[in-house]
């Protein structure tokens, strides 16, 4: 659902967390978000390019298309969970990031970026890393940096799918309103 009358577009480069994963696109976060700020009649609206089982690899390869496709006037980046889950370089997500928050910048366009956690059965030295990307790419392309939504529901059940790492349909309104907040910072710019 596009607000018709915002003025600002956000694009949201991400994978299944926001795409819906196993739900219909209208009981997703992104729709319910989107609902609110038309009822709020705001000038921003999200243009969901999420794609369940999406890497770094897979967001920089689409990211020029879309860029000269769409009007962007915010970059948010919610890649490297299927990255991490595949045990791909720390390295090589960082270098994508990078890749992908400079075509952003050199359009003007803003980022943020979700700083993406994965299960710990990786061991603390790779998760350790892992996270440690996020945070470096951010500080490097100076970037907003966001603590993953995801993050608070995994430990109640009710809340996640039987995989243990998506969020299920009554969790979504909850990721809506959490994300909704986070942002509020993005639209002040």
């Amino acid at each position: 659902m596009a607000n018709s009358s915002a003025k600002h577009s956000i694009l949201l480069l991400g994978d299944s967390v926001s795409a819906s994963y196993r739900m219909k696109q209208k009981q997703g976060w992104v729709h319910l978000l989107n609902k609110q700020l038309i009822s709020q009649k705001s000038a921003y609206k999200i243009t969901n390019a999420s794609i369940s089982g999406e890497t770094t690899t897979g967001g920089l390869s689409r990211l020029p298309g879309i860029l000269a496709k769409e009007k962007v006037d915010h970059l948010v980046i919610e890649l490297g969970g299927n990255d991490g889950l595949r045990g791909y370089s720390p390295k090589k997500i960082k270098n994508n990031l990078l890749q992908m928050i400079k075509l952003a910048q050199a359009k003007n366009i803003p980022v943020t970026l979700y700083k993406i956690k994965i299960t710990p059965n990786y061991g603390p030295r790779y998760n350790k890393m892992f996270e440690q990307v996020f945070i470096d790419v951010a500080t490097e392309t100076k970037s907003n940096l966001l603590e993953f939504f995801v993050e608070p529901l995994v430990t109640d059940l009710t809340l996640m799918q039987k995989d243990g790492i998506h969020p299920n349909i009554k969790a979504q309104p909850i990721i809506a309103n959490f994300v909704a907040k986070q942002f509020q910072g993005i639209m002040g710019q």
